[in-house]
């Protein structure tokens, strides 16, 4: 049992009510060429369509819409790689927020000058070193700003559970699904909508393989803490999951699984070549995840989540030469 209370699906339904005529209602495309290599009918919904280009917008904004004034005028703090930072920047210039982004030293360019583009400060932190949580709680507390997390916050994760809620409603009840996983945000929202609209759906969360906390935590029952992964897939160089999203997670997900960075860069090309869509390594996760289980996947519908397309083109370059 937790000592909290969980969000539902019921949370996710107002989530959606709250981001409609804001966030984009994703495309959800297919592909022939898809089908016939994994032998089984591809859904791919395409959060690297959404704004700001990532999923994270969803929760980002549902989170900020629901601020007292007071909360709005003092500000909001978040930490993040990259797209939460972007999803938190977007909605507080859109809400008329002031907002203050904690970064890695190391993040991808484009995500970079695209939160600051958004009108966020950006405060710079070494991810190999320090803490970012600590980060993140000293400037809420030195300046009454309300932090946000980027997963493991009822309101984000019921955010980005609506995604999942427009894919059934498009395509009807799945036989799989395929979610990236890094904190866990995106995959406990898709939890939570799966068991609302799909329950016989098996769910199954994909990580990089370099990090594979989240696949421990499920077998072991317990989060499972690790040092920073060194994974192509900075989206997901997450050390642990959350409270929230564990508990979900551990309730309503089947299993979760890893590819390694060869798998995310096979599937890039992928989408690049045959798609015409780009995709960063961390939104590849569910398609890599899927294409490794194509053996028990004859016959089947399969839907994959792809979590975003935020990356820089020299590094979309470098990594598809490979």
């Amino acid at each position: 049992m937790t000592s909290f209370e969980l969000p539902t699906y019921a949370d996710v339904e107002a989530a959606a009510a709250r981001i409609a005529g804001v966030a984009n209602r994703t495309p959800v495309l297919t592909s022939r060429t898809l089908n016939e290599l994994a032998g089984a009918e591809l859904f791919i919904k395409s959060e690297n369509f959404q704004r700001m280009g990532a999923f994270k917008f969803r929760g980002a904004f549902n989170a900020l819409s629901k601020f007292s004034p007071e909360q709005r005028k003092a500000g909001v703090v978040a930490f993040s790689s990259g797209n939460h930072a972007q999803g938190i920047a977007l909605s507080a210039k859109i809400l008329g927020i002031p907002a203050t982004i904690v970064m890695p030293h190391d993040a991808p360019a484009a995500k970079v000058e695209a939160t600051k583009g958004y009108g966020a400060e950006v405060v710079v932190y070494d991810r190999y070193t320090e803490d970012r949580e600590a980060i993140g709680r000293r400037l809420a507390g030195e300046h009454g700003l309300t932090l946000i997390p980027p997963y493991d916050h009822p309101d984000v994760l019921a955010g980005q559970g609506t995604a999942a809620k427009e894919l059934f409603e498009e395509v009807g009840e799945l036989d799989y699904l395929f979610v990236p996983l890094g904190g866990g945000g995106l995959l406990s929202g898709t939890a939570l909508s799966t068991r609302a609209l799909a329950p016989r759906c098996v769910l199954y969360g994909v990580e990089p393989e370099a990090g594979n906390d989240g696949q421990r935590s499920f077998r072991s029952g317990s989060i499972v803490h690790i040092d920073t992964p060194k994974t192509i897939a900075d989206g997901a160089q997450t050390q642990h999951l959350g409270n929230y999203t564990f508990a979900i997670i551990k309730r309503d997900v089947n299993d979760v699984l890893t590819a390694s960075d060869a798998d995310l860069v096979s599937a890039m090309k992928f989408f690049a070549t045959r798609m015409k869509t780009i995709v960063e390594p961390t939104g590849c996760l569910g398609l890599a995840g899927a294409l490794n289980m194509k053996q028990s996947l004859k016959g089947k519908r399969v839907g994959v989540i792809v979590s975003g397309g935020n990356i820089d083109l020299e590094r979309f370059c470098a990594l598809a030469a490979v």
